[in-house]
This record gives structure tokens, C-alpha cells and sequence, in this order.
């Protein structure tokens, strides 16, 4: 991913892997982003404070810890345990099985490469050299947990699939494979929403390699693997992802470079949650400008330390983004009751004009209904308005 037109000259990339690492904290090992991660990234490419934690690898789980808002995030043993039992089920029998169930009657014999290298960068290297030998091979490949390299807003991300099937007509196929039960042909709809938007950041990073790959091409549907109904039997369903591969595409395109929102820190931030007092991190964490919306609350470590931020300071995106948008240049709940009063804002501004009709509205239904008081009850602060 290349850097916005009116960016500045980037840093080089060793002066910025060391300055990400004086922020999380010399002593302590990155924490890798993955696919979910970036989805969510992509979600809400205006929040600078996310993009730069990811990017610095610092685990948002400890901080939130330690900055008082903890949240409730990660999969309990239990899940991860019948998760890789699953998986190990549906890779059975040499990757046949697999095959099978995304439509190869008779697969043959199945090649499964040695992906093993020394390193991420090793590891992305050995892929791309099993991806090119499977695609001239003319028969079926399966690549198990292959390591792919995307790279957003100016750093690599390296990502690992659950398989990347290369057919023999040199089609790849990425493969997810979940624990959730499909009932009857059909899965939550949630879940299979979240499944595909993380596949389709793998079919991105796949179609890099494809680029510089002959007769090399990359399927926009992605094969879901789950467990068939209440059972532990494996089936298949494809999962059409060129939508949610535009709109991740589009998003991490838009997302300023990394090295840029850490040049425009003032000195002494640091996110080293080791060495810093929670004091000292709150105060690094409100350095940098986010974006928050009630939907991080399901996708960001640190969404209830920055909803609490929010509320403190009376702003309108704790309301949703809706209503974010519809408000316009009013940014704070105060000023939006203030214009509704009448007390500010230009009454030529649509945002200002509808919310004085709409309290001229409540106004009137409370007046009708025969609630004493209600016309004083049309322009209090109390809750109820809030």
C-alpha cells in the first residue's frame, strides 16, 4: 500500500522499526497483527490511535489493563482446543478431504509443501517459492498455514491463513476453516460477516504474490469450512468476497503511513506498559488523535477507555456514526442542545434548523399529551435530553 499523494517523505524503515520500538518499550516483544485485527483496522481507518499501536505492536489487552477500561476480548482454551481438533479433522488424510469438500472428486495424489524458513521474512519467501512451484505443477496443492505479506500504512503485516489450495489450472483458493456449526446450509450471519471480511485481507496479501506469479490467479470467493450442523462432520460453503475486498482495499489505502503519526508525537510518549505508570500512559494514549465509534466496542482493546474519554468530553460519536454525520460541524453533546435552544449556531445550517424543529416537535407532542410541564420539560438537560 503506498502512502497518500499529499504525504511527506517517509522515514527509512530502520529508523522506523526503531522508533516503534522506543514506543512499545525496548524490552518488550511485539505483538504481530492478524487478519482480524487489520479488518478491524480497515473499519475505522480514521483512528490514528489504532493504526499507530498495531503498528508498534503493542498488546492493547495489557494496556487497557493497566489503564484502568480492561476488555473483554479473546477466545477461552476451550474454544482454541476444539478449534485446532477441528482443523486437524478437516487436513485428515493428506489435505483429500479437504479437497473434497471444496469439489475435487478425485484429487490424486496432493502435494503439501514444507513451508518451515527461519523467520517471518523467510517463512513469506518460502510461500511465494511452494505458490509459484504449485501453480506450473499441472495437480493439486495444498499449502497448510501459508505466511503472506501485506503492507499497510508503510509496515509489513504478516499474515497466516488456515490453507491456500492451488488447483490444477493454477486457481488459488484461500480456506477458512471455523468451529461455529452450519445448520442446515446456512451459518450466524454475524459470523460468517467477520470470517469473510478476515479472508478477504488474505486474498489482498495473496494477490501481491500472484502479481509477480505466471498463469497465477486468485479467487474472489473464499471456501468456509465448518462443522455441519450439531455435529463434528466438516462441509463447505463458498463465500463470495470481492465486496468486502474492495471496501478493505479501499480502507487501508486511506490510512495515514505509520512513521508519519509517530513523527507528530511530542517527546517523552511511550506505550511501554513495564516501565510507565498508568498515569504516564493515559497521557502518551491521549497524544494520539482517534476515532471512536460504538462499533470498537466489538473490535478494539482499548474501545472502553476511549468511549469513557469520549463521554467525558461530551462528544457526539459516543452516539454512533450516524449521528455523527448527520450533526456535522456541532462535535460535542452541549453544542447540540445549545443549537437546538436556539442559544448558538447558524439557523441556515440543516443540522441546526432540524434539531430546533425536532424540540419545537417534542415541544408540541408533551403539550398535547397533557404532561404538565412539558413545554419546560422540552428545554431541561436532564438525562432524558442527553
Amino acid at each position: 500500500m503506498s502512502a497518500s499523494p499529499d504525504s511527506g517523505p517517509s522515514l527509512p524503515p530502520q529508523t522506523t522499526r526503531r522508533l516503534l520500538a522506543e514506543l512499545r518499550g525496548p524490552a518488550v516483544v511485539p505483538r504481530p497483527l492478524d487478519a482480524r485485527a487489520l479488518a478491524a483496522l480497515a473499519a475505522n481507518p480514521g483512528c490514528r490511535r489504532r493504526a499507530l499501536l498495531d503498528g508498534a505492536g503493542v498488546d492493547k489487552s495489557v494496556l487497557a489493563a493497566k489503564l484502568g477500561s480492561p476488555a473483554p476480548f479473546g477466545q477461552s482454551q476451550f474454544a482454541i482446543v476444539r478449534g485446532n481438533s477441528f482443523e486437524a479433522k478437516v487436513k485428515a488424510d493428506g489435505g483429500r478431504e479437504l479437497l473434497r469438500l471444496i469439489g475435487a472428486e478425485e484429487p490424486g495424489e496432493v502435494s503439501v509443501p514444507d513451508l518451515a524458513a527461519a523467520g517471518p521474512e523467510g517463512r513469506t519467501a518460502r510461500t511465494a517459492l511452494a505458490l509459484r512451484e504449485a501453480t506450473g505443477s499441472g495437480g493439486w496443492t495444498l499449502l497448510d498455514h501459508p505466511l503472506l505479506a501485506l503492507e499497510v500504512a508503510g509496515s509489513p503485516v504478516y499474515l497466516e491463513p488456515d490453507a491456500v489450495v492451488v488447483r490444477p489450472d493454477g486457481g488459488w483458493t484461500v480456506v477458512e476453516i471455523k468451529s461455529f456449526p452450519m445448520i442446515d446450509g446456512s451459518a450466524d450471519a454475524a459470523k460468517v460477516g467477520a470470517a469473510a471480511r478476515q479472508a478477504a485481507v488474505y486474498v489482498l496479501a495473496l494477490e501481491r504474490v500472484a502479481a509477480r506469479t505466471e498463469g497465477a490467479r486468485v479467487a474472489h470467493s473464499v471456501v468456509l469450512v465448518c462443522p455441519k450442523d450439531f455435529s463434528n462432520v466438516p462441509t463447505a460453503s463458498v463465500v463470495d468476497v470481492r465486496k468486502q475486498r474492495s471496501v478493505t482495499r479501499r480502507q487501508l489505502d486511506r490510512l495515514t503511513r505509520i512513521d508519519e503519526i509517530a513523527a507528530a508525537l511530542p517527546e517523552g510518549v511511550s506505550f511501554d506498559v513495564a516501565e510507565r505508570s498508568p498515569e504516564e500512559l493515559a497521557a502518551s494514549v491521549e497524544c494520539v488523535p482517534h476515532q471512536y465509534a460504538p462499533e470498537c466496542l466489538a473490535a478494539c482493546e482499548l474501545a472502553f477507555h476511549c468511549r469513557s474519554r469520549a463521554r467525558e468530553d461530551g462528544a457526539v460519536e459516543t452516539l454512533g456514526r450516524s449521528v455523527r454525520a448527520e450533526l456535522g460541524g456541532l462535535t460535542t453533546v452541549g453544542a447540540v442542545l445549545a443549537a437546538a435552544r436556539g442559544e448558538q449556531g447558524d439557523p441556515a445550517d440543516p443540522a441546526v434548523a432540524a434539531l430546533r424543529r425536532a424540540r419545537s416537535l417534542r415541544a408540541e407532542a408533551l403539550a398535547t399529551a397533557g404532561i404538565p410541564g412539558g413545554k419546560a420539560l422540552a428545554g431541561t438537560e436532564g438525562p432524558g435530553c442527553r
